[in-house]
């Protein structure tokens, strides 16, 4: 499969399909995705940069020149478990109000065994997508946040549902048992007390102690054992060299293989039931930004399905590669019934 081959019979020649990675409905229609992309162009309590409502559309079509081949696995792995891209819901502009809708429409599509991934929007539609998968499944969430801040704030700027407050409003739901938090460089004194004081049930890795050891790995595969975990990417988490479009861009960032170390971490350790990606604020003119999204969302998504349980039996990907390149194609039987017949992983 191919972007030329994704191309409907009826559109014009190469026409792309506007959805994530421009997917035909072979691998893209609803009832036969595993995956599904959530836009949520909220943007409403932004304090430096705007322009978060623009990320989810940067990123979709961004992501229709991600090539879907991936040398890891030496295949196209979203052959092996589609994605369904929805539209945008029409949002209230209040933040409360906001996060209420969201996890409603979160709630009903994990209820019918889909995986959610949900596009920004500022950090803030975070809280509703956590909340409404904690609707629809059984037992608690840890939340992985990768992000150059920690959000810890009780409020911000008047209100307790800014972008700065999130994973506060996260743990204010007794159902996140933790979050655990990768490339933060940037935080308020409230926060650091209030991380120091519930050491319990947060952990942060500043961005230095990322760069400087291996040994977050241990710790962070001793917190999450056994565990479901919501991943949440504010791509500010990444160093600003990489992603330069976004509001509050901070120096020192994560790298590209830093941030596939953490997810290859906790797909090692845990499961994945959710991801979202934020505050990419895209720049007119410079897509790089957008593309690096685009192309980081599909390796997370790649990395959940490889692990994901609820897919064992599916005929989705269900175990980790052999060896770091061509690892799928020596494992057809991983691969789903919607191969072309006759045709290699690495071709499907």
């Amino acid at each position: 499969m191919t972007h030329q081959d994704a191309t409907p019979q009826d559109a014009a020649p190469h026409a792309t399909p506007n959805n994530f990675l421009g997917l035909t409905d072979a691998h893209g229609a609803f009832e036969r995705a595993r995956v599904v992309v959530l836009p949520l162009p909220f943007e409403a309590t932004v304090s430096y940069g705007a322009g978060t409502a623009n990320g989810p559309a940067a990123i979709i079509s961004a992501s229709q020149q991600v090539e879907l081949y991936d040398r890891e696995f030496d295949a196209e792995p979203v052959a092996a478990y589609g994605i369904h891209t929805l539209p945008a819901p029409d949002l209230d502009s209040d933040p409360a109000r906001a996060v209420e809708q969201i996890a409603a429409a979160v709630a009903d599509i994990a209820r019918k065994g889909k995986f959610v991934v949900a596009l920004g929007g500022e950090h803030t539609v975070s809280v509703g997508v956590v909340r409404g998968l904690l609707d629809a499944i059984e037992g608690p969430l840890t939340v992985v946040q990768i992000d150059a801040h920690s959000d810890l704030r009780q409020e911000y700027e008047g209100t307790p549902w800014s972008h700065a407050c999130m994973a506060r409003r996260l743990l204010d739901d007794t159902r996140v048992a933790q979050v655990l938090q990768f490339g933060v460089r940037s935080v308020s004194t409230e926060e650091v007390e209030f991380a120091r004081a519930n050491r319990n049930r947060v952990r942060v890795w500043y961005v230095n102690e990322v760069h400087e050891s291996p040994a977050w790995k241990r710790e962070l595969c001793d917190d999450l054992r056994g565990s479901n975990v919501y991943v949440t990417i504010d791509v500010d988490g990444l160093d600003p060299a990489l992603v330069p479009a976004t509001g509050t861009p901070e120096p020192d960032g994560l790298s590209w293989r830093e941030v596939l170390d953490i997810l290859h971490t906790v797909t090692q350790c845990a499961e994945i039931v959710g991801i979202d990606c934020v505050e990419l604020a895209p720049h007119a003119g410079q897509h790089a930004a957008d593309y690096t999204t685009a192309k980081l969302l599909y390796k997370a998504i790649t990395y959940a399905m490889v692990h994901n349980r609820q897919a064992e039996g599916a005929g989705y990907l269900t175990a980790t590669p052999t060896s770091p390149y061509g690892g799928l194609a020596n494992q057809p039987e991983l691969w789903s019934s919607n191969k072309p017949a006759g045709a290699s992983p690495a071709t499907a």
